[in-house]
C-alpha cells in the first residue's frame, strides 16, 4: 500500500508539472489550438481508416524526405506490374551523383539492384539513389514525377504535388499530414509483403554500418517504421507506425523544431491512440476540404530562430500528455478499458511511454547486408536514364549515355599535327642533341665558381638574398645551351653598350631641338 501511495503521489506531481508547462507555454505563445502556430499532426487507425486525432491535417506542407515513401510506392507498383524486377541493376547517372546529402555517394556508372537501392533509400534517405530509382523506372526524374502524381491522384491525395523523387526543396513540391497518412496506409494495404522496408534498423555495406534516422525503432514498444524527413523549410517530419495487440496506428507529425521533440510528440499521440484517450472523429477520405494554397516556409523558425517554435511545441506536447499522466494511476480505468504499452510493474500500473522514452537507450540492431553491383548470375536488362516512360532496357540517347561513359582516349592519329616526343618547352627550346651532350648537372658545374663544392654552393645560395641567388644560378636557356666562349660574351656586351649609348645621344639632341623650337 505504501508503494502504491508513493506511486500515486509521483503521478500527481507529474500531472502538476505538465499543467505548469501548459500554463507557461500559453503565456508565451497564446492558445494552443491556433492554426497559425500549431504544427500539423494526425493519428489514423490503419485497419479502418478512422482518424483518431488531427490538427491542421489538410494544410499544405513541405514533405521533405517523406516523399521517398511515394518513391517506394511507385517502385513497388512497377515491380507488381512486371515493368521491372527487384534484382534489376540500376545505373547511377551523373545527375543522380550530383544530388546533395543525404546520399550514398556512388560514382556515375555504378550499378545497384532496385531492392538494395530501396533499402538504402529508406535507411540512409539517399537523395542520389532516389534519382537513380526514378530514372531506372520511368526513364527520367520528370517522367517519374508524373508517375508519382498519377499514383497520388489514384490514392485520393488532394493536397500533394510532386516534382522530384527525394523531397529536396521546391515551392511546387507539397503534401499534407492527411495525404502522408493515406500513403502510409496504402503501403501497408497494397504491399503487405514489403513492410520490412520500413523497419530496417541498420544496414551493412561492406564494413560500413548505416543506421536508421527513425529513433522510435527499438525504443517505442511496437514501433514498425516508416520514414523521417527534414529540410529547413519543412522542419522535422515523420510518418510513424506502431502496433499494439491487434491494432496498428499511423502517426504523422510535421514541422517539429528538433528530433527529440518530434519523438516526444509522436510518442504522446501513440499513447493517446492505444490508450483510448482519442476516438474516431472522421475518416481520411472525408476529413475536410484542402487547406491553404502555399506551404509555409519554416526556415526562420527551424534553422535560425527556433526558440519560440520550441516553446510552442513543448506546449502542444504538454497538452497532449496531461490526460495520459492524470489517468495512469491505480485509480484510473481498469486495464481492460485503458492500458498503455509501457508497463511499470507486473500488475495494474501503466504509464505513458512519453514519460520514459528519453531514458530508453539507443537500440543495437543486427545490420541487414546490402551491396553494390549486380546479383551473381543476373541475366537481364539494365535500367538507366533513357527516353521518358520507355521500357526498361531501352538504349539511352547519346546525351544520356554520356552521363555514364568514361572519357574516351585521345586518338593521336586524328590530330592535325602529330606531337614531337622530343620537343622541349617553348622557353629555352634547343636541339635535342645539345641537350644530350650537355646535361643540366654538368652545365651548372661549369657556371659554379667552385665546381667541387656542389652541396656547399647550394646551401650558400639558399642563405643569400634572392637577387644574388638568381645571378649565380643558371637559367633554363643556359643549362641547355652549348658552353659559350667568354670572348664572344664580352664582345656582345660591349656591342649592346655601344648601341645603347648611341641611342641615348640621339634622344638627347632631339629633345634639345624640340625645347629650342618651343621657346
Amino acid at each position: 500500500m505504501g508503494r502504491s501511495n508513493a506511486g500515486s503521489r509521483m503521478l500527481r506531481l507529474a500531472a502538476l508539472a505538465f499543467a505548469a508547462n501548459v500554463s507557461a507555454a500559453s503565456w508565451f505563445c497564446g492558445p494552443l489550438a491556433s492554426s497559425a502556430e500549431a504544427s500539423p499532426a494526425l493519428v489514423v487507425d490503419v485497419a479502418s481508416g478512422a482518424v483518431l486525432y488531427q490538427q491542421d491535417a489538410t494544410e499544405p506542407w513541405f514533405p521533405a524526405s517523406l516523399t521517398k515513401l511515394m518513391t517506394v510506392y511507385v517502385a513497388l507498383e512497377a515491380v507488381r506490374d512486371h515493368k521491372i524486377a527487384l534484382d534489376t541493376p540500376l545505373v547511377v547517372s551523373a545527375r543522380a551523383a550530383s544530388m546533395p546529402p543525404s546520399k550514398m555517394g556512388f560514382a556515375p556508372g555504378s550499378e545497384v539492384t532496385l531492392e538494395n537501392a530501396l533499402k538504402m533509400l529508406m535507411v540512409r534517405s539517399a537523395n542520389d539513389l532516389a534519382v537513380t530509382v526514378a530514372e531506372g523506372i520511368s526513364g527520367s526524374v520528370e517522367a517519374f514525377a508524373e508517375d508519382m502524381n498519377a499514383a497520388a491522384a489514384r490514392l485520393g491525395m488532394q493536397e500533394s504535388h510532386f516534382v522530384n523523387p527525394n523531397g529536396l526543396p521546391d515551392p511546387r513540391h507539397v503534401s499534407s499530414a492527411r495525404d502522408m497518412a493515406l500513403l502510409g496506409r496504402a503501403l501497408y494495404a497494397t504491399f503487405p509483403d514489403r513492410t520490412d522496408l520500413f523497419n530496417l534498423g541498420a544496414l551493412a555495406l561492406g564494413s560500413e554500418v548505416i543506421t536508421n534516422h527513425n529513433n522510435l525503432l527499438g525504443r517505442y514498444p511496437g514501433a514498425e517504421g516508416m520514414k523521417t524527413g527534414f529540410t529547413c523549410p519543412a522542419g522535422f517530419n515523420i510518418v510513424a507506425s506502431a502496433a499494439h495487440g491487434s491494432q496498428r496506428l499511423i502517426v504523422v507529425v510535421m514541422g517539429a523544431p528538433t528530433v527529440p521533440l518530434r519523438t516526444q510528440k509522436v510518442s504522446a499521440l501513440f499513447d493517446r491512440g492505444f490508450g483510448g484517450v482519442d476516438h474516431a472523429v472522421a475518416s481520411l477520405n472525408n476529413l475536410g476540404p484542402p487547406g491553404g494554397v502555399n506551404a509555409p516556409d519554416m526556415r526562420d523558425q527551424i534553422c535560425r530562430r527556433r526558440g519560440k517554435a520550441i516553446v510552442q511545441f513543448n506546449a502542444e506536447i504538454a497538452q497532449l500528455t496531461a490526460p495520459l499522466v492524470a489517468e495512469a494511476g491505480p485509480t484510473a480505468n481498469p486495464p481492460a478499458q485503458r492500458s498503455f504499452p509501457f508497463i511499470t510493474n507486473n500488475s495494474f500500473h501503466a504509464t505513458p511511454v512519453l514519460t520514459r522514452i528519453d531514458l530508453v537507450p539507443a537500440p543495437a540492431f543486427s545490420p541487414v547486408p546490402v551491396y553494390i553491383g549486380r546479383t551473381a548470375g543476373y541475366i537481364g536488362p539494365v535500367a538507366q536514364a533513357r527516353p521518358p516512360h520507355s521500357a526498361v532496357g531501352t538504349e539511352p540517347t547519346p546525351e544520356q549515355a554520356s552521363a555514364y561513359a568514361a572519357t574516351p582516349p585521345v586518338d593521336m592519329a586524328k590530330m592535325p599535327l602529330a606531337p614531337d616526343p622530343t620537343a622541349l618547352p617553348i622557353k629555352g627550346r634547343h636541339a635535342p642533341k645539345a641537350v644530350a651532350q650537355k646535361p643540366v648537372s654538368k652545365k651548372v658545374a661549369v657556371k659554379t665558381p667552385d665546381a667541387t663544392g656542389g652541396e656547399a654552393d647550394e646551401a650558400h645560395a639558399k642563405k643569400g638574398n634572392a637577387k644574388k641567388a638568381s645571378v649565380q644560378q643558371p637559367s633554363v636557356k643556359e643549362a641547355h645551351a652549348d658552353k659559350p666562349k667568354p670572348a664572344k660574351v664580352k664582345e656582345t656586351a660591349k656591342t649592346v653598350h655601344t648601341k645603347d649609348h648611341a641611342v641615348a645621344q640621339v634622344k638627347s639632341k632631339t629633345n634639345k631641338g624640340q625645347a629650342a623650337s618651343k621657346e
